[in-house]
């Protein structure tokens, strides 16, 4: 197993799918609701994104393939799309891309459930994580790299499960100023994975780069 491939996915999918992000959203979301009803969103908004994960895992490199385009091809493409979601998070301003408009948010608040839109899809699976899953998926060669991904993957799923579960009694602990700290530093990691992203990908495409 190479542990440069489990730092590097792990530091980028847990940045973008970072839970205490997903968090003050989660709230808004839900605002209302009992913690028995939050919970069940928080449930079936976890089931959602795991399935969600999963297909895109698996599938991702083929629907490539099925429109001609290559893993290099996405890695430049998908890590500029990174770049600006990090770009969001450093700056404080987030990215649109990735959770979705004002508008759209309220507007599907409304619904009876807003597990799967807007919160699995696109708050937590949004473009970032499709190019984070995708791009690491085409480098898990063998059973080990496939188990670390799987394993990744899990554990940040978890991690996001137990946040939005207890997402009323984590939210009255965490500061105001702890959550921009957090955003900052998600930030900066997620940028420099965004700029190796892009690196490697110019350079298979542009060997004379190299």
């Amino acid at each position: 197993m190479d542990t440069a491939y489990l730092v590097k996915f792990s530091g980028a999918l847990f940045a973008i799918m970072n839970p205490f992000m997903t968090l003050p959203l989660f709230l808004a979301l839900t605002e209302g609701m009992d913690a028995g009803a939050q919970r069940r969103v928080a449930i079936a908004a976890l089931g959602y994104t795991t399935v969600l994960c999963v297909v895109v895992a698996v599938a991702g490199n083929r629907l490539l393939g099925f429109f001609g385009i290559t893993v290099d091809d996405f890695r430049v493409a998908g890590g500029l799309v990174l770049l600006m979601i990090a770009l969001g998070m450093l700056d404080g301003t987030g990215s649109t891309a990735h959770t979705g408009t004002t508008a759209e948010r309220e507007q599907h608040a409304q619904l009876s459930s807003v597990a799967f839109y807007p919160i699995a899809f696109p708050m937590i699976v949004g473009p970032g994580t499709i190019t984070t899953l995708v791009v690491f998926a085409a480098q898990a060669h063998g059973a080990a790299d496939a188990g670390a991904f799987a394993a990744v993957l899990a554990a940040v799923l978890v991690a996001l499960g137990v946040v939005l579960y207890f997402a009323g009694y984590i939210g009255h602990l965490l500061s105001q100023t702890l959550r921009v700290v957090m955003s900052r530093l998600m930030g900066m990691i997620l940028a420099a994975i965004a700029v190796e992203m892009m690196t490697t990908g110019l350079k298979a495409l542009f060997p004379g780069l190299g």
